[in-house]
């Protein structure tokens, strides 16, 4: 439980310190982490799935993984993960499988051969005579500008979607999978409920943090900012986080990686003449020969703001 002023990271790292093993660490904030939408908001018409508080058999269960975590890595096999949301389902499956939920993953529906309808994310056990839907995503969002729907205005890194477009896309598609004809074919029992389960963390710009209807009001939060501005931010020391690296706080056990907050900058503006896209990066602290995250943020390019405003007035077009 998080301390009135604590941060996600003081708090993660007050229960899940003890946790070495990268996947065990991802898939303990998979489970734990505070859900990104508030499940009782009346705007989600409760479609919005919550893992609620943790038994305290499963920190147990996530320490044994970690002393030996041979089953979790058969689970993610020998490919190299690209995609952040796959390798998140992967550690997802994993949980319920062990814990004898999971009836199905990645179940794909087809109308034709070459015709894919869709694919269940999760099919859970609901008693001999039905299963529940679980569509499932992570997803990493900052705030910025104006929108016709208050969700628009949280906008990719890529600024390829928003969490408004992700949502009306869960509800109005993958959630409504369970009803289409071809279903029925691959089903092994009859839907009993579909909603999503979001996790992920919400980013603002620095200073800035405000309450809005139907964002959980404990989600994990961070920082962005342009390029020009990490010269003002308070803290000293970050490490670039990669993209699989995106999920729980980042620890490491050396300082291999460590840049102060001027040789960010520097390396960032060459990096964003090649390749102008956000980067995530975890501002940390020095502690026993190792490094621990205290918060962290986006650095985006200095044209990212009137790029997002862009794409902002074609999506409303």
């Amino acid at each position: 439980m998080a301390a009135p002023g604590d941060t996600y990271q003081a708090a993660f790292e007050r229960r899940w310190g003890h946790l070495l093993h990268p996947h065990v660490r991802a898939l303990a904030w998979l489970l734990d982490a505070p859900d990104l939408l508030d499940p009782s908001d009346p705007h989600w018409e409760g479609r919005i799935a919550s893992l609620g508080v943790l038994a305290p058999a499963i920190d147990a269960w996530l320490q044994r993984v970690d002393d030996d975590p041979s089953g979790l890595d058969a689970e993610l096999g020998t490919r190299i993960y690209t995609r952040l949301g796959l390798y998140a389902e992967k550690l997802m499956a994993f949980y319920y499988r062990e814990h004898g939920m999971l009836v199905a993953h990645g179940l794909q529906v087809r109308a034709a051969r070459n015709d894919t309808v869709g694919e269940f994310d999760f099919l859970l056990d609901a008693g001999p005579d039905a299963v529940d839907h679980i569509e499932f995503a992570t997803k990493f969002y900052l705030l910025e500008g104006e929108a016709a729907s208050r969700f628009d205005t949280f906008v990719g890194p890529n600024l390829a979607d928003s969490l408004g477009a992700k949502m009306r896309k869960i509800f109005d598609k993958q959630l409504a999978l369970g009803q289409h004809p071809a279903a029925q074919a691959v089903l092994p029992r009859p839907v009993a409920s579909a909603r999503a389960l979001v996790k992920g963390w919400l980013f603002y710009p620095a200073g800035s943090a405000p309450d809005m209807d139907g964002i959980s009001a404990r989600h994990c939060r961070g920082f962005w900012c342009a390029l020009g501005e990490v010269a003002a931010l308070a803290d000293a020391q970050f490490v670039v986080l990669p993209r699989l690296q995106w999920l729980a706080p980042y620890r490491a056990s050396s300082s291999e990686g460590l840049v102060s907050r001027e040789q960010l900058q520097a390396a960032l503006a060459l990096q964003f003449d090649a390749l102008p896209m956000p980067v995530l990066v975890a501002a940390v602290r020095e502690e026993a020969g190792g490094l621990v995250e205290t918060a962290r943020g986006f650095i985006v390019p200095d044209n990212w703001r009137a790029r997002a405003a862009f794409r902002q007035q074609l999506a409303a077009t």
